[in-house]
């Protein structure tokens, strides 16, 4: 009887110092780049039979006690600054703007009622919205054009954007918090206030303290309820 000789399979054990040269490539191109990267970007990169997760899986795992670690971000990866850490760079960052109650309140009906044209913004505040209210979030990058809306006169129609997302560091839309977490944290009341009161001249203190509110309400919208101000066209800068 002939014995048949029996090829052994191959060993598929990827070789560790491939491996690790994979590891080493792909933290090269993290470190180098000036924009997170997605998974497809870092693959094209890398030599063929590089398993990407695994080695993004390996860099987090690596940098988690460091004083960078690898974010994953809007499905994209990016080294940053550890979060215990952050407090070193603060002396760094001059705050050069701030935002005015009426951009803040513009920005988060857009991240929660996306996508929304102007008017629908407008309907939600119960106020008309000035243009620089809309401009500043255009102008940070955080809110972007999506299209028109196919109705009559064709509005434009906004949400965020990727760079609101890295912002805030949040992975997707689906982070953001939602009505119960935002009342557990006092940042929502439990009730809604009610209407403004005004307080009749000689009021009193009380009536001084009512017009001190409408002064600072006047100054965070900005200008808002003018009607003689325009709010037809939206202020969009070519990109």
């Amino acid at each position: 009887m002939t014995a048949i000789p029996v090829t052994a399979p191959a060993d598929s054990t990827p070789d560790p110092a491939a491996v690790s040269e994979f590891v080493r490539m792909a933290e090269a191109l993290l470190f180098a780049a000036s924009e997170p990267l997605d998974e497809e970007s870092i693959s094209a990169r890398l030599p063929d039979g590089a398993d990407v997760p695994a080695i993004l899986a390996q860099l987090v795992a690596e940098y988690q006690s460091r004083g960078v670690n690898l974010v994953q971000v809007a499905g994209k990866w990016q080294f940053r600054t550890a979060a215990d850490l952050k407090h070193l760079l603060e002396r760094h960052i001059t705050q050069t703007r701030r935002m005015s109650r009426a951009a803040v309140e513009t920005l988060a009906i857009i991240a929660y009622h996306q996508p929304v044209t102007r008017a629908d913004v407008e309907d939600i505040r119960g106020v008309s919205l000035s243009a620089g209210s809309l401009e500043v979030l255009l102008e940070a990058g955080w809110v972007v054009p999506k299209g028109r809306r196919k109705t009559p006169g064709r509005p434009v129609v906004y949400g965020t954007s990727e760079t609101f997302l890295e912002h805030f560091g949040l992975e997707s839309m689906a982070d953001l918090p939602g009505i119960d977490e935002l009342k557990a944290t006092g940042l929502l009341q439990r009730e809604p206030p009610g209407p403004p009161v005004r307080e009749t001249a000689g009021a009193g203190q009380g009536g001084s303290s009512s017009e001190a509110e409408e002064a600072e309400e006047s100054d965070d919208d900005s200008g808002e309820n003018n009607p003689g101000r325009s709010d037809s066209v939206v202020p969009l800068k070519p990109r």
